[in-house]
C-alpha cells in the first residue's frame, strides 16, 4: 500500500487541509492486450454521512491482505475521507457536512462536465480499436482536468477527487441518506454493469438517469462516456468505460462494524466478480427490486409546518392515496396528511421530526416517470 497526500490550495491563512489516498496493487496489471485496470472508491463526500467511512476502514484491511497475497488485478485507490472541508464544519454542536458554509454549495454538486472539454482533444484521433479509443479518451480527460483552474479550496477539492477517479473503470462513491434502505444511483447505460453490484449489496432501489441535475461526482466520472458515444459512436466505437455508482448505505445512524463488514465483503465480492480480484467467482443473489427511473421517484413534501408522525415504514409498498405521514400543528390542532400519488416502494425518510412547509419528507420509488427537469435533491 502507498499513502499519498494531496494538499488543498485556497484555505485561510495559517491553515491547510489535505486529501489522503491509499493505493493498492499496481496500475501495470492488465489483461492480455488490454489497458491497465483501476478502481476508485471514496467515502463521505457528504462529510456527515459516516457509514461509508467505516466501510472504507474495513476495505483498507481487506485490500492490504489481498495485496499481500498478490490477488489484486488492478490498482485500487481508496479515499476514506473525501471531504476534509466538510468534516471540519460544525454549527452550534451540529455537524454540517453536506454544504460548504462559505458558499452554501452542496459538496456533491457542480463538478465539471468533461465531454465538451474532451471532444476537441480527440477530434480526428479516434479509430476502429475500442480499447485504443478508451485509452485516448482517458488521457484527454486527464489533460482537460489538469487545465482547469482551482479558483478556491472547494474547487480544488473537487478537481483533486475527480483527478484521482477519472481514469478508473469502476468508481464507487459511498454515501447514506437520512433514514433509508440501501439503494444506489447510476447512469441508465451502466445498469447492465451495475446489476451485479446491486445483487451483492442487496440494494432495495436502483435509480437510473442520464442526467440528475447539477452534475454530481458519479455523473462527472461517467456521463462523458455516453455523451461522447452519442457524438462519435456512429463512426467509432466508444465504450461505457467507467462504471460510476453512488451507493447509499442505509441511514446516517446505521454505523456499526457488523453492517460495515457486510458491505465491505459485498464490495470485495463485486470486484472479484468483475475480475479485478483473483478468486472464486461469488454467486449472485437475486435482485431484490428491479431498476426504476430516477424520474419515477416521488418526493413527498411537507404541506405545512409541524411535528412529523410517520404512518408507514421503510420497505413498505404503497398505493396512490396512502398516508405516509402526518404533519401535526399543535397550535391549530390540524393534522395534515402526506399522501403518495404513485405505486412504489418507500425507501427513504427524513430523520428530523419537525418540518417546515415544503421540506422533503420521504421518497417513493416507482416505475413510471412522474418528474422532469432537475431530479437530484439539494
Amino acid at each position: 500500500m502507498q499513502t499519498r497526500h494531496h494538499p488543498l490550495r485556497g484555505a485561510s491563512l495559517g491553515s491547510q487541509r489535505q486529501i489522503t489516498s491509499f493505493h493498492f496493487g499496481s496500475g501495470d496489471v492488465a489483461p492480455a492486450g488490454g489497458p491497465a485496470r483501476k478502481v476508485y472508491i471514496q467515502a463521505s463526500l457528504h462529510a456527515d454521512e459516516l457509514p461509508g467511512m467505516l466501510v472504507a476502514h474495513h476495505l483498507r484491511q481487506r485490500l492490504s491482505a489481498l495485496e499481500a497475497q498478490g490477488r489484486l488485478r488492478a490498482e485500487v485507490v481508496l479515499v476514506p475521507v473525501a471531504n476534509p472541508i466538510g468534516l471540519g464544519q460544525s454549527v452550534l454542536r451540529r455537524h454540517e457536512g453536506r454544504f460548504e458554509l462559505a458558499s452554501g454549495q452542496n459538496f456533491n454538486r457542480h463538478y465539471p462536465s468533461l465531454a465538451p472539454l474532451v471532444a476537441p482533444l480527440i477530434e480526428g484521433r479516434l479509430g476502429a480499436d475500442e480499447a485504443a479509443n478508451t485509452a485516448l479518451i482517458r488521457s484527454a480527460m486527464r489533460d482537460a482536468l489538469a487545465a482547469l483552474p482551482a479558483v478556491d479550496e472547494l474547487t480544488h477539492q473537487r478537481l483533486t477527487l475527480l483527478a484521482l477517479a477519472i481514469d478508473a473503470e469502476v468508481v464507487l462513491d459511498l454515501h447514506c441518506d437520512s433514514e433509508a434502505l440501501p439503494h444506489l444511483y447510476t447512469g441508465s447505460p451502466l445498469w447492465p454493469q451495475a446489476e451485479p453490484l446491486a445483487r451483492l449489496l442487496g440494494t432495495e432501489a436502483q435509480l437510473l438517469a442520464l442526467e440528475s441535475g447539477d452534475n454530481p461526482f458519479d455523473e462527472a466520472c461517467s456521463q462523458a462516456w455516453w455523451q461522447l458515444a452519442d457524438q462519435f459512436g456512429g463512426q467509432y466505437p466508444v465504450a461505457m468505460a467507467c462504471l460510476s455508482v453512488t451507493v447509499e448505505l442505509r441511514g446516517e445512524h446505521d454505523v456499526s462494524h457488523e453492517l460495515a463488514t457486510q458491505d465491505a465483503d459485498a464490495l470485495i465480492a463485486f470486484l472479484t466478480h468483475r475480475g479485478l480480484i483473483d478468486g472464486p467467482t461469488p454467486p449472485l443473489p437475486p435482485l431484490r427490486q428491479p431498476a426504476t427511473p430516477l424520474a419515477g421517484t416521488e418526493v413527498l413534501k411537507a404541506p405545512a409546518s409541524g411535528v412529523v408522525v410517520y404512518r408507514r415504514s421503510l420497505g413498505e409498498w404503497l398505493q396512490p392515496g396512502d398516508v405516509v405521514a402526518e404533519v401535526v400543528d399543535p397550535l391549530s390542532g390540524t393534522q395534515h396528511p402526506v399522501t403518495t400519488t404513485i405505486h412504489g416502494l418507500l425507501f427513504t425518510r427524513e430523520a428530523p421530526r419537525y418540518t417546515t412547509t415544503g421540506r422533503p419528507l420521504a421518497k417513493v420509488a416507482g416505475a413510471t416517470v412522474v418528474r422532469e427537469g432537475k431530479l437530484s435533491s439539494d
